[in-house]
C-alpha cells in the first residue's frame, strides 16, 4: 500500500501539470502514455515490438490520435482500411506465422486504445471542468467501490474475472461518484440539469467498472498479473487509464461533452 501511494503521488505529480498546461505537451505526453499502453498491449499478445504489425499498429494508432490530421491524399477511415489490408496481406507473407487472430487483435487494441486517448486530448480541449470531472467521477468510483466492498461486499461480482470485486462495491462506487458528481456540479456547474448530470454519472462510473473488467479480462486471458511494471504498485498504463478508455468516448458519444 505504501508503495501504491508513493507511486501515485508521483504521477499525479507528473500528470497534473500537463493536464493543467494542456495543448501541445499534454498531447504529446498523451501520444507517449498511448504508445507505452499499446506495447503493454502487444507484449501480451506476444507481438514483437520491431516488427511489420507493430509499425503498423504504431502508425495507425499515431494518426488515430491526431486531432488535426491532414486529409491531403486518405482521411483516417482510407488509411485504417489499408492498414486492414496491409496486415491481412501479412498473413500471407508471413506464412501463418501471423494469423487472422493476431491481425485482428492488432486492429482491435489499436483503435480501442487509439479512440479512447484522442478523446482523452478532445477532452482537454474542450476545457479543464469536464477532465477534472471525468477523473473525479472515476476515482471516486474506485475508492467507494473499495472501501464498501471490504466493509460489505459477500456477492461477487465477476470471479472468474476479478474475484475481489463485489455487487456490493461497485454499487457503492456508483453511489460515492453520484455524491462527488452532485458536488461537483454545485461548485463548478455544467449546462446541464441535476438529473442528466446524475445520468451521466451513473453511466460513467458503471462505464468505468466495465473497462477494468475488461482490462482484468485481458490478464486473466493471457496470465499476467499486470499488464506492464512502469508504475510500481500499480502496474502498467493500461492497468492505470483502463476507466478512462471507456468513460471519455462514451460521455462524447451521448453528447454530455461536445
Amino acid at each position: 500500500m505504501k508503495q501504491r501511494i508513493i507511486t501515485a503521488i508521483l504521477a499525479l505529480i507528473v500528470f497534473i501539470p500537463f493536464v493543467i498546461y494542456g495543448n501541445l505537451p499534454f498531447a504529446i505526453f498523451i501520444y507517449i502514455i498511448a504508445t507505452v499502453a499499446l506495447f503493454e498491449l502487444m507484449r501480451m499478445h506476444k507481438v514483437a515490438a520491431i516488427s511489420i504489425p507493430s509499425i503498423l499498429s504504431f502508425g495507425l494508432l499515431w494518426i488515430i490520435l491526431s486531432s488535426s490530421f491532414p486529409e491531403t491524399f486518405f482521411n483516417k477511415i482510407e488509411i485504417m482500411m489499408i492498414v486492414v489490408m496491409l496486415l491481412l496481406s501479412y498473413t500471407v507473407l508471413a506464412k501463418n506465422k501471423f494469423t487472422f487472430d493476431d491481425a485482428g487483435f492488432i486492429l482491435l487494441g489499436t483503435i480501442y486504445i487509439g479512440m479512447g486517448f484522442f478523446y482523452l486530448i478532445e477532452t482537454r480541449n474542450e476545457g479543464l471542468s469536464y477532465l477534472f470531472f471525468v477523473l473525479l467521477i472515476i476515482w471516486s468510483t474506485d475508492t467507494g467501490a473499495y472501501f464498501v466492498g471490504r466493509a460489505f461486499g459477500k456477492r461477487k461480482l465477476w470471479p472468474k474475472i476479478s474475484p475481489k470485486k463485489t455487487v456490493e462495491g461497485a454499487l457503492g462506487g456508483v453511489l460515492l461518484a453520484c455524491i462527488v458528481g452532485v458536488i461537483y456540479q454545485l461548485i463548478d456547474p455544467f449546462p446541464f440539469s441535476m438529473i442528466i448530470l446524475i445520468g451521466a454519472t451513473i453511466l460513467a462510473s458503471v462505464f468505468g467498472q466495465i473497462g477494468d473488467l475488461v482490462e482484468s479480462a485481458f490478464k486473466r486471458h493471457y496470465g499476467v498479473k499486470d499488464s506492464g511494471n512502469i508504475l510500481p504498485g500499480h502496474g502498467g498504463m493500461l492497468d492505470r487509464f483502463d476507466s478512462l478508455l471507456f468513460v471519455l468516448p462514451l460521455l462524447h458519444f451521448i453528447g454530455f461533452i461536445q
